[in-house]
């Protein structure tokens, strides 16, 4: 971590501890590169199990240096910047993230509350560093984290192999028919489907979009050439054409769903 983002982690952390409801605060992995790095961000995950300042509060609480204070999400993500370091504080409460939890540990019945969401707040929970904790409650929910049964891993497949095929399905009309522009948001949504496919069947969680390229191609579960097949689909100067670059997802996806 680069000094100047240490500073200011350990500004907030002290900030953000002192209010009592805070239960514990995590340092998103997009705070990691150098500040110069445009997917830069300085990202903590505040996670509170009682009632903490309002919004106009808690920017008076975060410094004069505060520029462009906004608030989302009926006040659950506060984002400004420091100096040309933009900063993003989300608020979650323990008492939903139990349940959200709990819901995927064992109460597979009720997955279909959950499943459409898909698992990228389930790696934030599993993978973010610890800055701060008042209690056991982050390690409590890492160890359920754990622990999915085989059922999470095979509903959560299902639900995003079904998305893979339905985009199949899109980019082949969309070929057909030479529409560029479906084709395109067909593409995204096939290879971003086809890679979730993929970290359900390895039980991991999904990660940023950022690091779905990375990730996906460091799997020990993954069908034969997909790396090559991956990389020449993603390849925005490839000189195959629109059927071709069909009928490779379509090889993709056959050799996924066998898996």
């Amino acid at each position: 971590m680069k000094y100047k983002t240490k500073v200011l982690v350990e500004r907030f952390t002290e900030i953000l501890s002192s209010w009592g409801g805070v239960e514990c605060i995590t340092l998103n992995e997009a705070a990691l590169p150098d500040i110069l790095d445009p997917y830069f961000a300085l990202i903590l995950d505040v996670f509170y199990s009682s009632p903490i300042p309002d919004p106009q509060e808690r920017c008076i609480l975060y410094g004069k240096d505060v520029m462009f204070f906004e608030s989302a999400s009926q006040g659950e993500k506060d984002r400004f910047l420091i100096g040309d370091i933009p900063v993003r504080l989300e608020f979650k409460k323990t008492e939903k993230i139990n349940e959200f939890v709990n819901i995927a540990y064992a109460k597979n019945e009720m997955l279909w509350f959950i499943k459409d969401s898909g698992t990228y707040g389930f790696y934030r929970l599993a993978n973010c560093d610890i800055i701060f904790s008042r209690s056991n409650w982050i390690h409590d929910v890492r160890k359920l984290l754990n622990n999915f049964s085989d059922k999470f891993w095979n509903e959560m497949r299902s639900t995003v192999q079904s998305k893979m095929e339905h985009f199949l399905s899109d980019l082949g009309a969309a070929c057909y028919q030479n529409d560029k522009f479906h084709y395109l948001i067909a593409s995204a949504g096939f290879i971003k489907s086809a890679c979730l496919t993929l970290f359900c069947i390895n039980k991991k969680f999904e990660p940023s979009h950022r690091a779905y390229s990375k990730q996906v191609c460091e799997l020990s579960i993954l069908p034969e050439s997909f790396n090559a097949e991956f990389q020449t689909f993603i390849d925005g100067n490839s000189f195959i054409d629109l059927e071709s670059r069909f009928h490779l997802a379509k090889l993709m996806a056959q050799k996924i769903v066998v898996l």
